[in-house]
């Protein structure tokens, strides 16, 4: 008895050049197990992609997901990703050969905490991941069992393809019609280029979000290195002044300690009078320029210390004032490449034919342009207004009509009327307080107002 081919599952590796290993599922638990280790990879992060093959070496489903080494080539132990259930969960992809495949990246991620963990494939000429895996199982560099009585390969244009929602109803073919429709194969190619652009729009999108955290943390971790020095050179100039409160009051207890020596030394001068009038005079003239040169000199230099201080005083205050606007300078910076990344954004995204269609009663589904997405989110009243040419009141008014159709006139004893009126559908044909009322409460105004 023949072994009959089954879906195999396998785990490629890749690097800066491509595939670079390429192993079975057995293998790779093997890996996760600690029993084997992969030197080559010690201490990196290696991006991964988890495929499901059929037996004709097509792929069915494919999950793209990182796998961090220890420094001794062993797997991450903490490593946890439920990769069979992420790729029975997964949302549908470009077409390998097979049809479209289930596809799990960090932009089509079925499972959100596991978002962070997974890659999105390279989608350009020059690096198609997705292409990759392709090519390397075709290759069958694992030896895997082909099944050999294939049937012939039917050409392109021969091909019948179901509807989009019908792409995953099941996995045994469903029995095609006899006659192909002329436009079914632009329908397939339409398809095609659809889920490519929108893969490359959710990686374009993710990449600028990252651009933006990533200038956003800049500027955040330089206005914190700012206000870290900002609050140390104001801690150095409350350091300053405490100095020189302290010099002050040195000053002051000296200038008291030569007073009280001055008068010591009067009373010491009244005592030698009685002895000698000539010698104390010539003592107290001596003590007396003895004295004030001691007290200029200390004045003197007090004077220079309490100078240097305000001088540094002044040097703190004016670098602080240039922090602040070093500061304000920095935020601004980061709004205004926040805003631009975000005006970029937009221009790509107008660029690839992306149009923004909004639906209001009277006005329909209206495309709104690029160029008028701010004045539509503004106010999206007024904008619909303005395409039913009239004014946001008259609008505002028939909307409140248009929502519940009854009388408006006011009675005396009861309030408001309530009566059921006739719905007008468009904004133009709504006639203010007329369109309003019944016929009961028309005709009263029509007698007021004659």
């Amino acid at each position: 008895m023949q072994n009959k081919p089954q879906m195999v599952e396998a785990v490629l590796f890749f690097n800066e050049q491509g595939i670079c290993k390429e192993m079975l599922h057995p293998e790779f638990e093997a890996l996760l197990d600690g029993v084997v280790d992969l030197p080559e990879f010690a201490d990196q992060q290696m991006r991964a992609a988890y495929v499901l093959v059929n037996s004709r070496l097509q792929i069915r489903s494919a999950v793209l997901f990182y796998l961090d080494f220890t420094e001794e080539g062993g797997a991450d132990s903490g490593w946890n990703i439920p990769l069979r259930q992420l790729a029975e969960r997964a949302g549908r992809g470009p077409d390998l050969g097979a049809g479209p495949i289930r596809l799990a990246c960090r932009s089509r991620c079925p499972v959100n905490w596991h978002q962070m963990h997974l890659w999105d494939p390279g989608q350009t000429a020059g690096q198609n991941d997705l292409a990759l895996l392709r090519d390397c199982m075709r290759r069958n560099n694992l030896g895997l069992l082909v099944e050999e009585d294939a049937p012939p390969m039917v050409a392109p244009e021969r091909l019948q393809v179901a509807a989009e929602d019908r792409w995953y109803a099941a996995d045994t073919p469903s029995a095609e019609p006899s006659s192909v429709r002329p436009d079914q194969e632009q329908r397939l190619k339409a398809a095609l280029l659809i889920k490519r652009q929108r893969l490359k729009i959710d990686s374009l999108l993710r990449e600028h979000e990252e651009a933006l955290t990533s200038v956003r943390q800049q500027a955040e971790q330089q206005r914190r290195d700012l206000h870290d020095e900002l609050h140390r050179l104001r801690a150095r100039v409350d350091t300053l002044e405490h100095e020189n409160a302290g010099l002050k009051a040195e000053l002051a207890a000296g200038s008291e300690q030569y007073q009280q020596a001055r008068e010591e030394l009067a009373r010491q001068v009244r005592a030698l009078e009685r002895n000698s009038q000539s010698e104390v005079e010539a003592l107290r003239q001596r003590l007396e320029a003895d004295l004030q040169a001691r007290i200029a000199a200390a004045v003197a230099d007090y004077q220079e210390q309490v100078a240097v201080r305000d001088v540094e005083l002044g040097y703190r205050d004016e670098l602080d004032s240039q922090l602040q606007q070093e500061i304000e300078r920095l935020k601004q910076e980061a709004i205004d490449r926040e805003v631009a990344a975000g005006k970029r954004a937009r221009e790509e995204l107008a660029a690839s034919g992306l149009m923004f269609v909004a639906y209001h009663p009277g006005a329909g589904h209206l495309t709104v342009p690029l160029t008028e997405l701010a004045r539509y989110v503004e106010s999206p009243q007024a904008y619909a207004a303005s395409k039913c040419n009239v004014s946001l009141e008259h609008y505002r008014r028939w909307l409140a009509h248009y929502q519940a159709p009854v009388c408006q006139a006011e009675r005396l004893e009861a309030g408001v009327c309530a009566k059921s009126v006739a719905r007008v559908d468009s904004p133009g044909r709504f006639v203010l307080v007329e369109s309003e009322c019944c016929e009961l409460h028309q005709g009263a105004l029509r007698k007021t107002g004659s």
